[in-house]
């Protein structure tokens, strides 16, 4: 199982309205990012990622679960871009700002650390067990 990070506006979509979703999920779309489209490409379903608010707040605030594999993004006719679609699985007790993320040793070389503008990032394993024993789910 692969680990991943999601960032969103929380004033576009935030972790409230992922939880609202419920089991249905939703398509992390919009993505037109190359990278970030092959990292969406890269998963499989069952794979999980953090989902942090980006722009305001910028803190991971819980995690999510991948239900459907890559396919075509129905916001675009574009065939280039594509998503997956996932479902709000646990909220963090605490949110892990990026602050943290950037002086908490074992994150410094984080892809939210040193490529902060990527959208859909991996996440290593040790990574994964840091930022969740911070967010009080560990």
């Amino acid at each position: 199982m692969s680990r991943w990070l999601f960032k969103s506006e929380p004033d576009t979509w935030g972790w409230a309205d992922q939880v609202a979703r419920g089991d249905a999920g939703e398509e992390w779309h919009g993505v037109r990012n190359y990278q970030a489209r092959n990292n969406m490409r890269a998963m499989r379903v069952g794979d999980l990622g953090f989902f942090y608010h980006s722009n305001i707040g910028k803190e991971i605030v819980g995690i999510v679960e991948v239900i459907r594999e890559s396919a075509p993004d129905s916001t675009t006719d574009d065939p280039r871009w594509d998503c997956v679609m996932v479902r709000a699985q646990r909220a963090f007790k605490r949110p892990v700002s990026l602050e943290d993320c950037k002086v908490v040793p074992g994150l410094e070389a984080m892809a939210l650390v040193k490529s902060p503008r990527l959208s859909v990032q991996p996440v290593t394993a040790d990574e994964w067990q840091i930022i969740c024993r911070l967010g009080g789910i560990a």
